[in-house]
């Protein structure tokens, strides 16, 4: 009966995934419903704290592959803090480390499609995004460990191929399809 639960199973436990453990992830933003146009946070991806004032991205991370598939990890990534930049500042980085490393580019690499690669449209062009994350161990509210992402790993790195796999951007065939392909890749692919 489903108002008896003396005969289901335990609930399960599950071990905290190594710190420093590499993955591919995809993150998912769990929007908050704040925007700010002239900052261009739109679609209510951004979640402001009313009691501090901070706005962040609540975000959802997914393990694709490998010993820890389809286990969940959630962290915040910073957009504002009434107590300074810093925040904000780290959060910028972590994002520029994420399309890094979801658009396959090099941190050294300035080239124009470089450039472009590290540009979006708006908070939703990261919702969904696929990258390799180095996974961490921290801290919740109560002094219990908890797996966080906050680092990114970008082409740079010895293991990025084996665990991204392959990022190729679609190839134009001909004339007409490649004006039609042009118009509806990403700035970043063009």
């Amino acid at each position: 009966m489903w108002n008896d639960f003396n005969n289901s199973d335990n609930q399960a436990s599950y071990d905290l995934i190594p710190n420093n453990t590499l993955a591919k992830v995809r993150m998912q933003i769990r929007p908050g419903g704040h925007d700010d146009a002239n900052q261009g946070w739109s679609g209510g991806y951004a979640t402001k704290n009313q009691n501090t004032g901070s706005i962040y991205l609540s975000c959802e991370f997914v393990v694709l592959e490998g010993e820890f598939a389809r286990r969940k990890i959630w962290s915040l990534i910073g957009l504002h803090s009434e107590k300074g930049p810093e925040w904000a500042n780290i959060g910028r980085s972590f994002v520029k480390a994420i399309l890094n490393s979801a658009r396959g580019v090099a941190e050294s690499d300035n080239s124009e499609k470089a450039q472009n690669a590290r540009r979006i449209n708006g908070l939703k062009d990261l919702d969904g995004i696929e990258f390799v994350a180095k996974i961490s161990v921290g801290k919740d509210q109560n002094g219990d460990g908890k797996n966080e992402i906050k680092f990114a790993i970008t082409p740079d790195h010895k293991d990025y191929a084996k665990l991204m796999g392959n990022i190729s951007i679609p190839q134009q065939t001909s004339n007409a399809q490649s004006q039609t392909a042009s118009n509806n890749r990403p700035a970043w692919a063009q």
